[in-house]
């Protein structure tokens, strides 16, 4: 599921002048018994609703005084959200003959024409109130304190996002609560512009149209809330129509040689999720992501990550988490990812969250080799970002849930025709390279024809995360020393690694690598590191130095850049 909560005001929107109906309730009872949460936002005091509602209980929680107060129905606990009013304030309206006038734990409340009253009250005193129109009521609430503020707070306490909450109301305060949440809704009585904040209408006015929404829920689930709050922004092509990623339907792929960008995308990506709200994990076996912005790092080069503390910090909405996997060794991190992955699903089956998965060198962590064995992926990839060098070494079974393809580099087209080979399907008939900053964009879903996009450049600078290449393990990527004869095979999985097998080996080898031009090519395609190579090309061009003089001319320039990082 992905529409996990119905948010919902009550008078003229739940209830009918003030009763709710046998079939609206009906309704309410199949959508909770679909294990979705409900939660009713009123401007009414508790005392009230409850009173004129005694089927309240059916909610999971609700918000009163127009976000001022919050009751569980279960435990039937009440917290204020807000000061209470001042009593020289209630006072002063008194005197002043404000009638009829309401005051709740927070909330003060009458009927219009008083807001000239309460206004000049509220400068007299110099009290940091506001006043909110519900068609012909005037309520006044702390400044900050409204219908979104009151659902925040109930969200907070169920686990559960903004974004995959429904919203639905009829009147001037509800505004703020049908913009905050995921897809919001007027209800065919409602005022015309709320209509005009909603995303849709009901056709049915009141709780009849709140019993049609809640079958479209259960019908629908996240097709219903298809909406621009809801997509991520990629990027536009030239004739500036958008290229956007959506967290239902199936996952994407970002594919290109290395070096080419892809993590820069990715990081791109992250920033849109942020903007939206959207919590997100990323799983980062190269410790490439550590440096993001708005993201707690589990694990690092010395401790692998715990899977306990990764779903700790999940289990909050607010955080986002990046999964340093650099204290595995490289076949390790396959299986921990297998075993990370149904805890990931499982709370996404409760909560929605995280509304993102990044995962980086996909083709390591869902490799093809693994066909057959479970990863306890959900139904179409939802919402999850694939990252690799190499599409055709991931398992079959993930590639076919991919939807949207995103091709980058010299070899773009090259990528759509090796990602189409791999799932068996005809590639995209498209030729022409991407220019710089563009990406061949390819929504397999709608039948788009594949489209060049311009990309942005993150806002947070990218740096490579030098730890990796200076303790990690690169895998695939280590330097041999095999000697002139290729009798050795000393394996370096890291720069420091390499300097401390460089110590040791007899100069035979070290000169054999050297005037072979191999440890400037090692820098520059595996270490990723132009200035290194180029220093490193320096000294094997230097046929003056002795042995024992080039190994330190390089020990001094890898140091140099990585050693006061490694021991950060």
């Amino acid at each position: 599921m992905y529409a996990l909560a119905l948010a919902t005001d009550y008078d003229e929107t739940l209830a009918d002048h003030g009763c709710v109906s046998a079939d609206t309730l009906e309704a309410m009872g199949k959508l909770k018994e679909s294990g979705r949460k409900l939660l009713l936002v009123t401007g009414r005091e508790l005392p009230d609703l409850q009173r004129v509602f005694p089927e309240h209980e059916i909610f999971d929680r609700i918000v009163a005084e127009n976000g001022a107060l919050l009751y569980d129905p279960a435990t039937r606990k009440a917290r204020s959200l807000a000061p209470a009013p001042s009593a020289a304030f209630v006072s002063r309206l008194r005197k002043r003959g404000v009638v009829p006038l309401y005051v709740g734990q927070t909330i003060v409340a009458t009927l219009v024409p008083n807001e000239a009253i309460v206004l000049d009250e509220i400068r007299k005193l110099g009290l940091e109130l506001k006043i909110i129109f519900n068609k012909g009521a005037v309520m006044v609430l702390p400044s900050g304190v409204n219908k979104a503020s009151g659902l925040a707070a109930a969200l907070k306490e169920l686990g559960l996002s903004p974004h995959n909450v429904v919203g639905v109301g009829d009147a001037e305060n509800d505004h703020a609560f049908l913009k905050a949440v995921g897809y919001g809704v007027a209800v065919a009585n409602a005022l015309p512009t709320l209509k005009e904040t909603a995303d849709a209408t009901t056709r049915a006015a009141r709780g009849a149209g709140v019993a049609e929404l809640a079958a479209k829920i259960l019908e629908k689930d996240a097709e219903l809330m298809a909406s621009s709050r809801q997509r991520i922004h990629v990027g536009a092509d030239r004739a500036g129509v958008p290229a956007v990623i959506s967290p239902y339907g199936g996952g994407s792929l970002i594919s290109g040689t290395s070096g080419i960008g892809k993590s820069t995308l990715a990081t791109l990506l992250t920033e849109r999720f942020v903007e939206k709200g959207y919590q997100f994990c990323v799983l980062d076996p190269e410790g490439d992501y550590s440096h993001l912005d708005n993201v707690v790092v589990v694990g690092d080069a010395d401790a692998p990550p715990s899977i306990r503390e990764v779903m700790d910090l999940l289990d909050n909405p607010a955080t986002n988490v990046a999964v340093n996997m650099l204290g595995l060794k490289t076949d390790e991190r396959p299986d921990y990812f297998a075993k990370l992955l149904p805890e990931l699903g499982s709370l996404r089956a409760r909560k929605g969250r995280p509304h993102w998965l990044v995962i980086d060198e996909a083709h390591h962590l869902m490799p093809a080799a693994r066909v057959g064995n479970s990863f306890a992926l959900p139904k179409d990839l939802p919402a999850t970002v694939l990252v690799t060098v190499h599409p055709n070494l991931i398992s079959r079974d993930v590639l076919q849930k991919v939807e949207t393809v995103m091709a980058l580099g010299a070899d773009a087209s090259q990528i759509l025709a090796t990602y189409s080979e791999a799932v068996g399907i005809d590639p995209p008939k498209w030729s022409d390279e991407p220019a710089q900053q563009e990406i061949l964009f390819w929504n397999r879903a709608t039948e788009q024809p594949v489209r060049k996009i311009k990309v942005d450049r993150p806002k947070q600078a990218r740096t490579r995360h030098k730890r990796k290449y200076a303790e990690g393990d690169l895998g695939d990527s280590s330097f041999y020393f095999r000697g002139l004869d290729g009798a050795l095979r000393l394996k370096a999985q890291n720069l420091m690694m390499f300097l401390h097998i460089a110590e040791g080996i007899d100069d035979a080898t070290w000169e054999h690598h050297l005037r072979s031009g191999d440890y400037s090519k090692w820098f520059r395609d595996q270490v990723k590191d132009k200035e290194l190579a180029a220093e490193a090309r320096a000294i094997e061009r230097n046929e003056k130095l002795e042995p024992g003089e080039s190994r330190d001319a390089i020990a001094h320039a890898v140091r140099s850049r990585y050693t006061g990082t490694s021991l950060a």
